[in-house]
């Protein structure tokens, strides 16, 4: 069998106006009760995105913009499905360390990742979910995010560069023969920052491009001499035998400006978990700039199943 995107939920490069990030701990009362609990979510999930995308239809192209992912960290999957054979990548995220910073491991069982361009039909998608989860599962975290201007990250660099094209996405971020039980899947890290935005903003622009490794206007890429050695476009870059890898990711903008509180929610979906670790890795081992002026609140492993896994899940067949 091979990779096929038309069985894979919305593991692509499509940040949306509007975004939420959902991240549920089980509350783990009782183990067969949460497992029947999640195997009802499973067949509802589908079933409330196929309502909302007819709801949602443009009138025109009949095309509704909502996308949604949803996935399980490996404690949730080793919990409800501890017969089942785990994602070969799949595993505990503890955290990872630098010399001078570290990238820290959260709690959490379940994640969402949803976006439309009308807010209400994100608010309905999760809202309808809660109905079926909101007995077993308690809330972690969420976050709202927006698109910013031009798709811009709130530093206001042009988001994903890097980031393979949709019609290259699926090689990189799809599961394949490698592992068959779980082809079309994906791993996903989800990761929050916050930014010293009064720090950042006070930084001339020709030292904000040397930090980002690009021109903030034209996004051209600098030449490697006038980029700074921790330039974030240099540690983020992967190399593995000598080929460059890549996933697909996004930076989602995300800010309570009224309080100072603004960041970015990072989301990489890739097909090896062990390319997006080590991008992470290079990234603390180099320092990256963009820690300098950053916190990172959250971090965590999920494991996105194809819509034909999600379907035996729902008959139990998991």
């Amino acid at each position: 069998m091979s990779v096929n995107p038309n069985l894979a939920q919305d593991v692509w490069k499509d940040v949306g106006e509007h975004v939420q990030f959902t991240v549920l701990r089980l509350k783990r009362a009782d183990q067969q009760a949460d497992r029947e609990a999640i195997q009802e979510f499973a067949d509802r999930y589908t079933a409330i995105l196929r309502s909302l995308k007819i709801r949602d239809a443009d009138p025109k192209t009949g095309e509704s913009s909502l996308k949604a992912s949803f996935g399980f960290s490996y404690g949730a999957f080793d919990y409800l499905f501890p017969d089942a054979p785990k994602p070969h990548e799949l595993e505990e995220f503890t955290g990872l360390k630098g010399p001078k910073y570290e990238m820290p491991a959260t709690g959490g069982d379940l994640f969402f990742h949803l976006r439309a361009n009308n807010e209400a039909v994100v608010y309905e998608a999760q809202t309808q979910f809660m109905r079926f989860l909101g007995d077993i599962a308690e809330v972690v975290d969420e976050t709202k995010g927006f698109r910013y201007f031009e798709g811009r990250a709130i530093i206001g660099f042009v988001d994903g560069t890097e980031a393979p094209q949709i019609e290259d996405a699926a090689d990189y971020a799809l599961i394949g023969d490698e592992d068959p039980d779980y082809i079309n899947g994906s791993y996903a890290f989800a990761q929050k920052w916050l930014h010293d935005m009064d720090f950042w903003n006070k930084m001339k622009t020709e030292h904000q491009e040397r930090a980002v490794g690009r021109e903030k206007f034209t996004d051209l890429e600098l030449e490697d001499e006038d980029k700074l050695p921790n330039a974030h476009n240099l540690s983020s870059n992967v190399e593995i035998d000598g080929e460059e890898q890549k996933i697909v990711r996004m930076n989602v903008p995300f800010s309570e400006p009224a309080s100072g509180k603004t960041g970015t929610y990072f989301i990489g979906y890739a097909r090896h978990w062990e390319v997006t670790k080590t991008m992470c890795q290079q990234m603390l081992d180099m320092s990256d700039f963009l820690l300098t002026f950053s916190t990172l609140l959250t971090g965590q492993l999920f494991f996105i199943p194809s819509r034909p896994t999600l379907e035996a899940i729902a008959d139990g067949e998991l």
